[in-house]
């Protein structure tokens, strides 16, 4: 059976998994390490790379609390944002990278500023932020284009993500809803994989995990018991990187165990073994495991078989072992020998 195509590129419900390599400001506003970040996901085998594009003056103000005050070269949280901007040039450079390495380039946005440069650009998706679910008119400049759009829900109730969806579904855009925990890192008992279900039945869309737990079992727990269309993870390039996420992220080799499991899982779906019947490809096994009737003495022909002249025995290419007691009281068609196996034209 053919393995359905992943969610970014047939965005419903039912697709394969994607799985996001999320760099977010992990590049700490070095394009050079931007486009290291898109080799290493390239590598892990992850679908797609994404990017947070901010433009400090459309999004922020000096008075911009810092969530962890981290940085020793920024003075506010605003300088920090226009520390991690990129030009327009820059960007288009970053997502020439990731096509080349085949992964699809996606950036969320921050501004409307940074919609319409995305726009510009061809983004494959939009990827709606926790902290952007509710700036409901961005949210609507995204679905207009009628591109799929994620929606993480990291910090709201499902009014707020209901209201969301409903502004997405207005512009008849396919969508999909992460469960996200805005916590860094997400401890397991915040994780909530039992949102997946509700998301799913009440919005009737796909559903994927964003995960902050800085381990690969929410992403693949996600598919395993919920199917999941999308998995998120953060990725860091070291454990000792510097930044405000790197406790909430995957290493290459870890978001590449996440990948392949993730992968496993989904050739396993798409291929329901029957067990109505011996599958086909365990045949040459059942020759070597099972059992057969076997003589447990020398008998001569004509030889009326008793329970003491029978046992079972490897290998199982004679009479099955689950026949032996019909096989009792039956006549030898010709002389055996000690551990001989009994094919059925031997007895009559």
């Amino acid at each position: 059976m053919t393995q359905p195509a992943h969610w970014l590129a047939d965005p419903k419900p039912g697709a394969a998994c994607a799985v996001i390599a999320e760099v977010a400001q992990a590049h700490d506003g070095s394009l050079g390490m931007a486009h290291a970040y898109i080799d290493a996901a390239a590598q892990t085998g992850a679908t797609a790379v994404k990017f947070q594009t901010h433009i400090a003056a459309e999004e922020s103000t000096p008075a911009e609390p810092w969530r962890v005050k981290f940085s020793r070269q920024d003075e506010t949280r605003f300088d920090y944002w226009r520390r991690m901007e990129f030009t327009a040039e820059q960007w288009a450079g970053l997502k020439v990278h990731a096509e080349d390495r085949g992964l699809v380039f996606l950036s969320s946005p921050f501004s409307m500023k940074a919609v319409e440069l995305l726009e510009r650009l061809g983004v494959a998706a939009w990827k709606v932020a926790s902290g952007e679910l509710t700036n409901l008119a961005m949210v609507a400049a995204m679905a207009q284009t009628g591109k799929p759009v994620m929606l993480s829900t990291g910090m709201s109730p499902m009014t707020e993500i209901g209201a969301a969806v409903a502004v997405v579904q207005a512009h008849a855009a396919p969508f999909a809803i992460f469960q996200c925990t805005t916590q860094y890192p997400s401890p397991p008992e915040a994780i909530g994989l039992n949102v997946l279900a509700d998301l799913r039945r009440r919005f009737s869309c796909a559903v994927g995990i964003s995960d902050h737990s800085a381990t690969i079992y929410p992403g693949l727990a996600a598919v395993a018991a919920h199917g999941a269309e999308l998995i998120e993870v953060h990725l860091t390039l070291s454990r000792t990187q510097f930044g405000p996420d790197v406790v909430a992220s995957l290493t290459p080799d870890e978001l590449k165990v996440l990948v392949d499991g993730v992968g496993f899982m989904e050739r396993m779906k798409a291929a329901p073994l029957n067990k109505e019947a011996i599958d086909p490809r365990v045949v040459p096994m059942r020759a070597i495991f099972f059992k057969s009737v076997v003589a447990l003495q020398d008998l001569p022909q004509g030889t009326v078989l008793k329970r003491e002249h029978l046992g079972v025995k490897k290998p199982g290419t004679g009479i099955p072992a689950a026949q032996l007691d019909v096989t009792i009281g039956r006549t030898l068609n010709r002389a055996v020998k000690r551990n001989d196996v009994l094919k059925p034209e031997d007895v009559q």
